[in-house]
């Protein structure tokens, strides 16, 4: 039997059939030339027409039974429906990269215009001899598909068409030869180490999406978290249920993806940020019509050229689930070393952990890593509470300092100094916060319905009366970290940036569980105005979005104002909480001179009595007094003395325009 009808095709390659045509076009290379380049083009040409087969005999067998090198290109070609001459084409093109040899050649039957890479020039001219086609190559290489999936670039747009070379990216080149590589603006799966754990719920959820991505034909899925880290691997676990791997994808050029996600069954994962009300379309993968995700935040929209992709806001898992991320998280050191005790250490700290704070997948996983580290650096070998609180001060990668000042210093009992219906509102409003995530269970449908477990609270009265401190006690009783909102970073006179900025402060501080602070809150959430103009129409929608965000804000906030009247009335119906702080009375100023000096102070109780009594002063102003006091006395080596505060004081009213009551005049 001829070879041409039974033998195997492994000694052509579909780069040799390619470079066989060019031979067959080019006069050096039949003739008797004896240049490196033209013994090449006879040597391949004699390889391809051994036994008297035809090119298009050759061509056939490379199909039927194609070469191991050969194989996932040809196995490309039917899945994007590539025609044989447009697949010569790419075997040319790819042989280039890998085999200098045949650049040497194209270079030398291209000479004066050509260089290494095949042009459309050549290959049409090429190939129409070669294969007798009637239809013209250059047209059908153009429109076909290997160009427009990106598997093969045309290059050079200011040159003639014959003159154009083609190539194939070099990722395409090392995916058809089995190998991974890296777009730029792209990565392949995760790294061990950025993995995060995630709950059996979570887990089984992720499932669910892949068998309804499966089989459909580009289905979309946003993962919308706070966390990168969290929705990564959320990714990563739809993709291994899909038999995929995840590639994550940071870049807007994605010519040539469609391709190599098929060759290196990818899963295509678009990595977004979004601000309020953007809507963003994925960029096209052409040659794929598989599923595709996106990891983004809470706000803006997803859309393919399909439509709007499906939305999956990842919870925060349950306090069981919660329970079993933080022993995993802080880990169990003590139970290799024979440690019961310090085993059940990390056991209570787990579960209190779970049961007071509402952190979510992501954000367990970075804060018990960063708990070890605090741990070494006290030379612990397991952490303890103090350990994770001061990792809850470092963001996931966040940025939240750049939008928020932190406010670090813990406020002791002793230092609020509050009357007792002032006391027993704070103390409610911290019971609220730690009840907060399943308070609605067992109500009734009206209660329950639409509940979400943020708190909102407005603390009301003059400067210096206690407010940002209120919000320092509350977040050291929760052990949580304190974040005061820079309304410089956040507002901007240019139209949506505002929005956007305070989207992401929020979104930061849902998934790092902060308290946020916003000082002079009125500034931003203040009275909606009659529209007179476009400036009014814009503040006007300002002010509703940041209601309506603030509405829906799953964390603790507090706002300060001196005033409750300048708020708009709607806000206040948002609102859990609106405490308000008044000035001290005779009683509060006693205290807070007690608390301010300290319990060694040398002052008479008499002495304490008449400041309480004949001085007007609030806490932030008292405060001043203290310390200015304590500079004379420090000058003079000495404890605080009576006439340290009374010049202090004097100084202080000054400033407010008073002057000093008389019966302390007479002492100073």
């Amino acid at each position: 039997m001829a070879q041409t009808e039974s033998a195997p095709a492994h000694d052509v390659r579909l780069e040799d059939v390619a470079l066989a045509a060019v031979a067959e076009a080019c006069a050096s290379a039949r003739g008797a030339s004896t240049s490196q380049e033209d013994q090449f083009l006879r040597h391949i040409a004699g390889v391809v027409g051994a036994n008297g087969r035809s090119l298009t005999e050759a061509m056939a067998q490379c199909m039927r039974a194609p070469a191991p090198v050969d194989a996932r290109l040809v196995w490309l070609a039917g899945e994007l429906h590539i025609a044989r001459l447009e697949l010569l084409a790419v075997a040319l093109a790819a042989a280039v990269e890998d085999n200098p040899l045949f650049g040497r050649v194209l270079a030398h039957v291209q000479t004066p215009v050509g260089g290494s890479r095949p042009t459309l020039g050549l290959l049409a001219s090429s190939f129409e001899q070669a294969f007798d086609t009637d239809a013209s190559v250059l047209p059908a290489l153009l429109n076909g598909p290997a160009v427009k999936s990106g598997l093969l670039w045309v290059l050079n747009d200011t040159a003639p068409l014959p003159e154009r070379p083609v190539m194939v990216p070099a990722p395409l080149c090392l995916a058809m030869a089995g190998h991974d590589s890296q777009w730029a603006g792209t990565t392949i799966g995760l790294e061990d180490t950025a993995k995060v754990p995630l709950p059996d719920s979570i887990r089984a959820q992720a499932r669910q999406h892949a068998a309804a991505l499966n089989g459909e034909v580009r289905r979309a899925l946003a993962l919308r978290t706070g966390s990168p880290a969290e929705g990564r691997s959320v990714a990563l676990a739809i993709a291994s249920a899909l038999h995929k791997r995840p590639v994550f994808i940071e870049t807007d050029k994605v010519t040539g993806f469609g391709p190599w996600l098929l060759l290196r069954q990818l899963l295509p994962v678009f990595v977004q940020e979004l601000t309020p009300g953007e809507r963003r379309r994925l960029s096209s993968l052409p040659g794929y019509d598989g599923p595709i995700l996106a990891v983004c935040g809470p706000d803006g929209s997803i859309e393919i050229a399909q439509g709007a992709a499906a939305s999956w806001s990842l919870p925060i898992p349950s306090q069981d689930g919660r329970r079993a991320l933080w022993l995993a998280a802080l880990g169990h050191p003590a139970r290799s070393q024979g440690d019961a005790e310090a085993e059940r250490d990390i056991v209570t700290l787990a579960e209190h952990l779970a049961r007071d704070h509402r952190h979510g997948t992501g954000r367990i996983a970075h804060l018990g890593r960063l708990s070890h580290h605090h741990a070494a650096l006290a030379g612990r070998s397991i952490p303890d509470h103090s350990d994770v609180l001061a990792a809850a001060w470092t963001g996931e990668g966040s940025g939240l300092d750049a939008l928020a000042e932190p406010l670090r210093a813990s406020v002791p009992d002793e230092a609020l100094v509050a009357p007792a219906t002032l006391r027993a509102d704070l103390d409610a409003l911290m019971l609220r916060c730690r009840a907060r995530e399943d308070l609605a269970d067992g109500l009734g449908a009206s209660a329950s319905t639409r509940y979400r477990p943020g708190v909102r609270a407005l603390f009301t009265g003059p400067s210096g009366t206690g407010k940002t401190l209120a919000a320092g006690w509350i977040a050291t009783r929760l052990g949580l970290p304190l974040y005061r909102v820079d309304l410089a970073s956040v507002t901007s006179k240019y139209i949506g940036e505002t929005e956007k900025n305070l989207s992401q402060l929020l979104a930061r501080a849902e998934q790092a569980e902060v308290i946020l602070l916003f000082d002079e809150a009125d500034s931003l959430f203040g009275k909606r105005t009659e529209i007179n103009d476009a400036n009014d129409r814009f503040a006007n929608a300002q002010t509703n979005y940041l209601l309506q965000r603030i509405e829906n804000y799953d964390g603790i906030v507090v706002l300060t104002s001196n005033s409750q009247a300048r708020f708009d009335d709607a806000f206040a119906r948002r609102l859990d909480f609106i405490i308000d702080f008044p000035l001290p009375g005779p009683d509060e100023r006693r205290a807070l001179w007690q608390s301010h000096l300290g319990p060694r102070t040398k002052l008479e109780s008499s002495e304490l009595n008449q400041l309480a009594v004949l001085v007007d002063l609030n806490g932030g102003q008292t405060r001043n007094v203290v310390l200015a006091a304590a500079v004379h006395a420090r000058r003079a080596r000495r404890e605080i003395e009576f006439t340290d505060l009374l010049s202090a004081i004097e100084a202080e009213l000054r400033k407010l325009g008073r002057q000093l009551p008389i019966e302390l005049a007479v002492r100073s």
